[in-house]
C-alpha cells in the first residue's frame, strides 16, 4: 500500500450479487469503466470473488466485489456459493443484479433475505434493460440499466453512494478524546518485525486524526520515552503505545497521565471494544489443551520478533502458566466454526472494515467464545487493563 492510498479497511466494500448470466461483471465493467472481470455467455464465467479497490465517483474510495453466480450447481458451485455467502460478512452495499426479461427468481429472493437478516443495506438492478419489451417500473431501491450500452449507470453510481454516505456515519480514532493544542504521546517501537522506511497502519491514522483536530504529536520510541516527557513543557494529553511496548511503557509514564493503545483505540473504531474486554477476563481460566486461536486481518511475511506468532503466545502461556495449543489464521481465512478454541485473539482489524469485524465478533459470540484484541489482551495480562481503559471511565468501571 502506498502512503496515498486509502486502506481496505477504510473502504466501502460494495459486492455485486445475483445468478448466473444475470450480467454482474458486465455491470461492474460498466460501474468501474475497467475490463475489471471477464464476460462470456457461459454461465458461470466468475468462479472466485474478484476484488478492485479504485476511486468511484462521487463516493471516493471503494472496494468494488464480483462474485460467483448464486444459483451455482454441482460441487465447485457448492464452494463458490460459500464464497458468496463469506462476502456478505463485509458487504457495505449490496447491489442484486438481475436480468430484467427474468425478473425476480427464487435465487434473488434467497439473496434479499441475506441482506435483509445481516442488516446490509441493498438496491436491486434490472439489467438488459435495452431488451425490455416494456417500460420498466422501478421502486425506490430498484434501477433499470444496460451495462451493454451504458443507460442509468451513472444514475446507479449517484445511487450506491446515497446509500453507502446514509449508512456509514463519521467516525474517529482519538479525534473525539482530545481538542486542538493537547500534546499526544505515541510511542512507537521499531524492531525487527516493523516495516522498513515506514510505519504501520494504526499509528499513520492515528497521527492523521490528531492533526485533524489540530493537537500535536509527539512520536518517539519506548527507549527514548522517558527522555521525551522530560524534555516536554507541559503534561501530555495522553499517551498511546503500540501493545507489544504496553509493559515497559506503563512503568514509564505517571500514573496521572492517561495511558492507552493503538489496539485499544482500533477497537473501539471498529465497534467491538466492550466486548473484546469482556473476552479479555476469560484469559485467566484457560487450561491445558484448551486451544487459542491468534488471529490477523491482514497476511504478511512473518518474522523472527513477530507480535502475533510469538510475543503473543509466549506471555499467554507464560501468564496463564498452562500447556495451551495456538493456532493462527490470517486474511481472509476466518474459521466459520470455532467451537473447538477456548478464546480468540484478533488483531486489531486496520485492513478489515468494520461489517467484517462485527461479522467475526458476532460469529464467535454467537458460538459462545470468548473474542478480544491484541491490545487488550496484553493490557489484561500485564495488570494494567483498568488503566489503558481510563479514557472510556463507564468501561473501566467494569474491570
Amino acid at each position: 500500500m502506498g502512503l496515498n492510498d486509502t486502506p481496505s479497511g477504510e473502504r466501502v466494500h460494495i459486492g455485486f450479487f445475483g445468478r448466473r448470466n444475470a450480467g454482474k461483471s458486465s455491470l461492474v465493467n460498466a460501474v468501474t469503466g475497467q475490463e475489471l472481470s471477464v464476460v462470456s455467455d457461459v454461465k458461470g464465467t466468475t468462479t472466485d470473488p474478484v476484488y478492485k479497490a479504485m476511486e468511484l465517483l462521487p463516493l471516493g474510495a471503494v472496494e468494488i466485489i464480483d462474485t460467483p453466480g448464486f444459483d451455482d450447481t454441482g460441487a465447485l458451485g457448492e464452494l463458490r456459493i460459500k464464497k458468496t455467502r463469506q462476502i456478505l460478512a463485509k458487504t457495505d452495499i449490496a447491489v442484486l443484479v438481475t436480468d430484467v426479461q427474468e425478473g425476480i427468481c427464487q435465487c434473488d429472493r434467497e439473496l434479499i433475505g441475506l441482506f435483509e437478516e445481516k442488516n446490509i443495506p441493498y438496491i436491486t438492478v434490472f439489467n438488459k434493460s435495452d431488451t425490455a419489451e416494456n417500460e420498466i417500473v422501478c421502486k425506490d431501491n430498484e434501477i433499470a440499466v444496460s451495462a451493454l450500452n451504458g443507460t442509468n449507470i451513472f444514475e446507479l453510481k449517484e445511487k450506491i453512494a446515497s446509500m453507502a454516505k446514509d449508512n456509514n456515519p463519521e467516525k474517529h480514532l482519538v479525534a473525539d478524546l482530545i481538542e486542538k493544542g493537547d500534546v499526544i504521546v505515541l510511542v512507537m517501537p521499531i524492531d525487527s518485525a516493523a516495516p522498513k522506511g515506514r510505519i504501520i497502519l494504526p499509528q499513520q491514522q492515528t497521527i492523521r486524526d490528531i492533526l485533524d483536530t489540530g493537537a500535536i504529536a509527539v512520536a518517539v520510541r519506548e527507549t527514548e520515552l522517558e527522555e521525551a516527557l522530560g524534555k516536554l513543557a507541559e503534561k501530555p494529553k495522553m499517551v498511546i503505545t503500540d501493545s507489544q511496548a504496553f509493559a515497559y511503557v506503563s512503568k514509564t509514564v505517571p500514573d496521572d497521565i492517561p495511558l492507552t493503545s493503538f489496539s485499544i483505540l482500533m477497537a473501539r473504531y471498529k465497534g467491538f471494544l466492550e466486548t473484546a474486554v469482556k473476552g479479555s477476563a476469560h484469559i485467566k481460566n484457560l487450561k491445558d489443551g484448551d486451544r487459542v486461536l491468534i488471529s490477523e486481518g491482514c497476511t504478511h511475511h512473518r518474522q523472527c520478533g513477530d507480535i502475533g506468532s510469538v510475543k503473543l503466545p509466549a506471555l499467554l502461556k507464560k501468564y496463564t502458566g498452562k500447556n495451551l495449543i495456538i493456532e493462527l489464521s490470517s486474511g481472509r481465512d476466518f474459521p466459520e466454526n470455532l467451537a473447538k478454541y477456548s478464546l480468540v485473539i484478533h488483531c486489531g482489524g486496520c485492513m478489515l472494515n468494520e461489517r467484517e469485524m462485527l461479522s467475526r465478533q458476532n460469529n464467535a459470540v454467537s458460538q459462545g467464545i470468548p473474542f478480544t484484541n491484541y491490545g487488550i489482551a496484553i493490557a489484561c495480562m500485564n495488570g494494567i487493563l483498568k488503566r489503558s481503559l481510563g479514557i472510556f471511565p463507564d468501561l473501566a468501571k467494569q474491570i
